[in-house]
């Protein structure tokens, strides 16, 4: 019986998803494995995902309109594409609606996933309230599952330069 070729899972969001398919891809390249890109709309939520893959979603806002499958953003897809096309590795698109470590940890199981790679999160203010809010993915993930998780730096400190959660606050309040 013949062994399925190994996944590796990266998670990628709009705008930042080259630095970090890059990265994925040169892993999927050293292991011999297919790349699948997956982005998660954590705005919806997952009713049901049928057999090919697909996932429909409903709105978390019930004053959002009704979306029935999730579809991959195109732009999103394209930015892929521009990493991934001159490269030797097999890619796909998979997009999902809910809770991004859940879904990312679910669909690692569905593909057996030799590895998930994930960018760290955005420093700076949006970045810190979004993880207040949400907690950090790869700390969610690294507790929600088995698999290895792999973080790329997306913005890298220097030596000198303060840590996202360094940041200084202004004194006034504001």
């Amino acid at each position: 019986m013949n062994n399925p070729k190994p996944q590796v899972l990266v998670g990628v969001v709009p705008g930042t998803a080259a630095t970090v398919v890059e990265a994925a891809a040169g892993l999927a390249d050293d292991l011999g494995a297919d790349l699948v890109c997956a982005t998660v709309d954590a705005s919806s939520e997952k009713v049901e995902q049928r057999p090919d893959g697909t996932v429909v979603s409903a709105p978390i806002n019930p004053d959002l309109p009704f979306t029935e499958t999730e579809e991959f953003d195109p732009r999103l897809r394209a930015e892929i594409a521009g990493v991934m096309d001159p490269l030797p590795v097999k890619w796909s698109v998979r997009a999902l609606a809910g809770g991004p470590a859940q879904e990312l940890a679910r669909l690692a199981d569905q593909l057996d996933a030799a590895l998930i790679v994930v960018g760290s999160r955005e420093s700076g203010f949006r970045g810190s309230v979004e993880e207040f809010f949400t907690g950090s993915l790869s700390v969610q993930l690294s507790h929600r599952q088995h698999r290895p998780v792999v973080i790329v730096p997306r913005k890298p400190v220097l030596d000198d330069g303060l840590l996202p959660w360094e940041q200084v606050k202004d004194p006034s309040g504001g």
